[in-house]
This record gives structure tokens, C-alpha cells and sequence, in this order.
């Protein structure tokens, strides 16, 4: 697909540069989850060896929090919240600089969301990642965005921090944030921040 803009750059190495998490995962059912890994690499890279492929394959599986048994494993045998991990270790395949999430928390339990957002605070700092997310989930939010676009009423209607956020007067911001899962959001981080000093 065509990227528009894209001036000298052209859309194969452009698109390297990314990785990308579907909500639900979007695995292949009949590959495992090392060779779900593989499929950006074989594309991008054909001439890898088979010995190469699965040893990034490994490197990736354990990256995203799995442990290495899952790789040989299908995506039927997985759990929702493995299942994640083993998109985010295709999505990182490619080593991207840009990751996208597209509501990357979505039916895991509190214990499980929270464990994701973890991790993906540990990924974006240890491996440079500039992540972009898609979420509703105001904890996630709260935990590991630095901006946040609003969307409402069919446009962005405010870009900012979750401070500059709050400091708006727009009615749907304000309800948004400060219902109560805003509240109860603002007062998990500020204990979160109260037990990390």
C-alpha cells in the first residue's frame, strides 16, 4: 500500500520501521507462535536461515513476556492475555522505532491490563519505542501516555497532557476524566507514584 507523502522514502522500508498490535492479536491460527514472529521476517528479510529466524523468533517470544515454551505453541492453546503478548512479539519483530497498540488492554483482567502496561513502559524505555496507542482505558492512559489526543463528536477535539487535559473546559473532557473510573484512574496513579518514592 501507497504511503501518502512519503517523498523518496519508499513504502517497503518505510513500513519496517513499524510495528503494529491488533486488538485481538491477529495471529495466523495455523502457525505457531514462533512462526507468527517469523511472517514480517520472511517477508522483509527472505534470505534469513532457518536457524536465524527461529533464534529471533525466541528472542522476541521471551521480549514480550512470555515464556520460551510458548513459541511452539498455537494460538488455540493460548490465553487472551498470551495471545497479546504474542502479537506484541510479532509487532516487535522488525525491531520498529514506531508501535502501535490498537486498545492493547481490551479483555484482560485488571491484574493482566495492568501487567501489559508494565510492560510496554519497560519496551518503550529500554528499546527507544515511540508508542501510539488506541485505548479507552483511562489506567492505561494514566500509566504510560505522555500525550493524548480526545477524540469527540467525530474529530480531535484537544491534544495534550492529562493535566492540560483536565485544565480544559470542553463538557466531554470534563466527564471523561472526572467520572468516577476517572477518579478511581487519578487515585491509583497518585498511590502508584506514593509507593515508587
Amino acid at each position: 500500500m501507497p504511503i501518502d507523502g512519503a517523498g523518496e522514502l519508499d513504502s517497503p522500508s518505510l513500513s519496517k520501521r513499524w510495528g503494529i498490535l491488533f486488538q485481538g492479536g491477529a495471529l495466523f491460527s495455523t502457525l505457531t507462535v514462533a512462526e507468527n514472529v517469523q511472517v514480517p521476517l520472511r517477508e522483509f528479510y527472505p534470505g534469513l536461515s532457518k536457524p536465524l529466524l527461529d533464534e529471533i523468533a525466541s528472542y522476541k517470544v521471551v521480549t514480550s513476556g512470555l515464556p520460551p515454551e510458548a513459541g511452539p505453541k498455537y494460538p488455540s492453546e493460548l490465553s487472551g492475555g498470551m495471545r497479546k503478548r504474542a502479537g506484541l512479539a510479532r509487532a516487535l519483530a522488525l525491531d520498529p522505532d514506531l508501535l502501535f497498540l490498537d486498545e492493547p488492554t481490551a479483555g484482560l483482567d485488571p491484574i493482566g491490563a495492568a501487567a501489559f502496561d508494565e510492560l510496554t513502559l519497560a519496551l518503550k524505555k529500554t528499546l527507544g519505542l515511540t508508542v501510539f496507542l488506541i485505548t479507552h482505558d483511562l489506567d492505561t492512559l494514566y500509566a504510560i501516555c505522555d500525550r493524548v489526543a480526545v477524540l469527540a463528536d467525530k474529530k480531535v477535539i484537544a491534544i495534550g497532557t492529562i493535566d492540560e487535559l483536565l485544565a480544559t473546559d470542553h463538557p466531554w473532557i470534563q466527564e471523561y476524566f472526572n467520572g468516577p473510573r476517572g477518579r478511581a484512574a487519578t487515585a491509583a496513579k497518585a498511590a502508584h507514584e506514593k509507593e515508587a518514592v
